[in-house]
């Protein structure tokens, strides 16, 4: 299974690109103890170094999905902030959601289409109202139906017909392209701070080992 998940700064601040790179990495080191694989599809660097204003990821594995849901959301990095010292904020948030990354392209086959003959009504002239040479055709796999009755003859009209359809699926193809675009990068105005879905933070910094108390050597007791 695949799953396509888009992690964005929104408008935030500079930290929260910040944040950003920390919860990918955080993220990357989840799936791979998981077993998934994850890909970074295309990034939009931040104004800083090393920070990223948003990332849409490829998850592929048998729990993909589980996965990306449990870090969909609202995402908090708990750390102070490494450009301003004096800020007493320590929670800086971004926004995690699934996305498609192409939209549906609809293959056409002149198989897939009912072709009918009728009789349309309206002025035409006596051979119109007299031979059923209309064409209305149906694409079954989309519904989207033509009639088309501008010809006298019942071929061009059929011909006619199945270029309307054509060009009406490969226009909804591309509307439909466009609506996966706006939604994808809609995501980036989506972002609510607070009440996250999820909180991390860095790892506690390693203890130094306990001295090691030697014992003194027992000294044998001198007789009286």
């Amino acid at each position: 299974m695949t799953v396509h998940l888009l992690l964005s700064a929104g408008r935030g601040p500079q930290e929260c690109a910040w944040a950003l790179t920390h919860l990918l990495r955080r993220l990357e080191a989840d799936a791979t103890r998981q077993g998934l694989t994850i890909r970074r599809v295309w990034t939009v660097p931040g104004e800083r170094p090393d920070t990223l204003r948003s990332v849409l990821i490829r998850i592929d594995g048998v729990d993909a999905e589980a996965f990306a849901d449990s870090w969909t959301g609202t995402l908090c990095w708990q750390a102070p902030s490494p450009y301003r010292a004096g800020t007493g904020r320590k929670n800086w948030y971004i926004v995690a959601r699934p996305c498609r990354l192409d939209g549906p392209t609809t293959g056409f086959s002149e198989d897939d289409v009912d072709v009918v003959a009728c009789r349309t009504g309206g002025p035409g002239g006596q051979h119109r109202n007299k031979a059923s040479t209309a064409v209305r055709a149906t694409h079954r796999p989309t519904g989207t139906v033509v009639v088309v009755d501008t010809e006298r003859q019942f071929s061009l009209n059929r011909r006619i017909a199945m270029q309307r359809l054509r060009q009406r699926i490969e226009d909804g193809d591309e509307a439909a392209r466009r609506d996966v675009a706006t939604d994808r990068w809609r995501i980036h105005d989506e972002l609510v701070r607070g009440n996250p879905t999820r909180v991390e933070r860095p790892e506690p910094p390693p203890r130094d080992p306990a001295p090691v108390r030697r014992s003194r050597p027992v000294r044998p007791r001198s007789p009286r």
